[in-house]
C-alpha cells in the first residue's frame, strides 16, 4: 500500500531541477570563505519528463565586487554583466521560491543544495530552508541507474551524458541553465519511479543532519568502526586469497600493506580506505602493481597477520 501511495504521489509531482554557478570569495563581514551564489538556472518538468518551465537569472555580488579569475574563464560571465542585472540575491531567492512550489528540487550532487543553505544562511540568518519539501541528489540517483561503480570518483554530468548517448556542446556547460537542462536529459534517460522512490527525501530534520553529515576517512586501527574481516585481498588474476606478507601502514588515508598470491607466485600493494558516512561505514579497496625494486625485496611473513585481521 505504501509504495503504491509513494508511487502515486511520484508520478503527480513536478521535478525541478536547478543548477548554481557561485564565486567564492572572503567575507570581511563574516570573516570567512563565503561560496557566493552569481547565477540560477533551473527547469520544470512534468510526469513524463518533459521541461515545461525554465528559470534562469543572474545575481549581483553583494559579498565580493570581483569575480575568481577561474569562475569567469569557467562561465565567461563578466562582473559586468552582474552588476547590470541589478539582481540581489534576496530578490532571485523570491522568485525561485514561487518557481519551486511545492515540488521536487533536485540536484546534480548535493553541493549545489548545500551552497543554497550557505546562502540561505548568510543573508537570511538560517541554513533550513523552510520553503524546501522534497529533495533528490540525481548524481546518486543516476549512479545507481546507470550501474557506475566507480567508488574513487563520483560520475560527473558530462561523463554521464556521454555514456548515454546525450549529445551537448562542451561550450555551454558551467551555465547553470545549460547544466539544469543537461541533467533533466539524463534524469528523463534513467527515469525509473520505483527507483526514484529510494532516493527522495522528505525535508525533515533528519534530512539536514544527514546532508550537513561531513564524511571522513578512519585513520585509526583501533576504531570500533572498523570490521577487520574487510581487511583482506584476493588476486586479481586467479581470485584465490592473498597472504598479507608486511604490517598495516597509513598514507594518504589508506591502510596499506603487501601481499602475496601462492598460486601466482605474484605480491603486490594492498591498499583500504575506511570512510565514515551517515548511514555507516563504506570500504574501498584498490591494488596496486609493485614497482620492480620493491619486487626484488624479501618481504618477511608477519605470522600474525591472520589472526589479527580476524
Amino acid at each position: 500500500m505504501r509504495c503504491y501511495l509513494v508511487m502515486t504521489f511520484i508520478s503527480n509531482m513536478n521535478y525541478i531541477i536547478l543548477d548554481l554557478e557561485f564565486n567564492g570569495t572572503y567575507s570581511k563581514h563574516r570573516h570567512k570563505f563565503v561560496n557566493e551564489i552569481i547565477e540560477f538556472g533551473a527547469v520544470k518538468c512534468d510526469e513524463q519528463l518533459n521541461i515545461i518551465e525554465t528559470f534562469s537569472e543572474l545575481v549581483t555580488p553583494q559579498i565580493s565586487k570581483k569575480l575568481n579569475s577561474h569562475v569567469s574563464a569557467l562561465t565567461h560571465i563578466t562582473i559586468d554583466e552582474l552588476k547590470e542585472s541589478n539582481n540581489t540575491f534576496s530578490r532571485v531567492m523570491s522568485k525561485f521560491r514561487k518557481f519551486l512550489g511545492d515540488d521536487v528540487l533536485m540536484t546534480w550532487s548535493n553541493s549545489d543544495i548545500l551552497v543554497l543553505m550557505e546562502n540561505y544562511q548568510y543573508f537570511f540568518g538560517n541554513d533550513r530552508l523552510s520553503f524546501l519539501k522534497y529533495y533528490v541528489n540525481l548524481q546518486k540517483y543516476c549512479e545507481r541507474a546507470i550501474g557506475y561503480s566507480d567508488k574513487s570518483r563520483q560520475l560527473g554530468l558530462s561523463t554521464c551524458a556521454e555514456m548515454l548517448g546525450i549529445t551537448f556542446e562542451e561550450d555551454d556547460l558551467h551555465r547553470a541553465y545549460n547544466d539544469a537542462k543537461l541533467t533533466a536529459l539524463c534524469f528523463k534517460a534513467l527515469y525509473d519511479p520505483e527507483l526514484l522512490e529510494e532516493y527522495l527525501y522528505v525535508c525533515d530534520n533528519d534530512f539536514y543532519r544527514r546532508i550537513t553529515f561531513k564524511n571522513y576517512n578512519i585513520c585509526d586501527l583501533k576504531d570500533p568502526n572498523i570490521n577487520k574481516r574487510e581487511m583482506f585481498f584476493n588476486c586479481e588474476i586467479c581470485g584465490k586469497r592473498a597472504l598479507r606478507r608486511s604490517k598495516w601502514r597509513l598514507k594518504n588515508r589508506s591502510f596499506r600493506a603487501i601481499f602475496r598470491c601462492i598460486r601466482c607466485r605474484r605480491d603486490f600493494e594492498g591498499r583500504i580506505t575506511f570512510k565514515q558516512c551517515f548511514d555507516g561505514v563504506t570500504v574501498t579497496k584498490r591494488i596496486v602493481e609493485l614497482p620492480p625494486k620493491e619486487k626484488h625485496k624479501t618481504a618477511k611473513p608477519d605470522p600474525n597477520a591472520e589472526k589479527r585481521d580476524k
